[in-house]
């Protein structure tokens, strides 16, 4: 069974609190977050989520610093069962505040969701999924071992999708 909540070097993996919601809707709302991603309900998101850890047995953690309690942002395991490259793929993925950006904790966090899939998961590959022009998030997908795979069209948007295989 995957742990419900991990900690990092720096940061604190963890379930989803109340109030999380808003500090999510925060970040949802960043220009740079809506660069690459629709405009999305962090209520909507957080539910999603909890029970997602209900169903599944894993999800998307917040994340949280352990120095300051601050929430700053959503990494993760989560299970697409819509994807069109494969059937019910599990990916790998992120998004911080803007304000924590460049310190490798993107990485950090996505590592500990990699350690994750390989010791509690038996799917063959694990995804990760942006858009084209999301250099950043790619630049992680690369240091996590994840190789480009291809472009498809999902849920209206054109994404590239990185793995890595068992």
């Amino acid at each position: 069974m995957i742990p419900r909540e991990l900690g990092t070097e720096r940061l604190l993996l963890r379930q989803w609190r109340a109030g999380d919601a808003e500090a999510l809707g925060e970040i949802y709302a960043q220009p740079e977050f809506l660069e690459h991603n629709p405009a999305r309900d962090p209520e909507v998101h957080v539910a999603r989520f909890a029970r997602e850890w209900e169903q599944t047995g894993f999800s998307l953690r917040a994340v949280e610093d352990p120095e300051g309690g601050r929430f700053i942002g959503r990494i993760g395991l989560l299970r697409h069962r819509d994807w069109p490259e494969s059937e019910s793929p599990v990916e790998v993925g992120w998004v911080l505040h803007r304000d924590w950006w460049g310190r490798g904790l993107a990485t950090e966090a996505g590592r500990a969701g990699l350690e994750c899939w390989r010791e509690h998961l038996d799917d063959p590959q694990l995804i990760s999924i942006t858009t084209p022009a999301n250099r950043r998030s790619r630049a992680v997908m690369e240091r996590l071992g994840l190789t480009e795979r291809g472009e498809t069209r999902w849920h209206g948007h054109d994404v590239v999708w990185y793995a890595i295989d068992r």
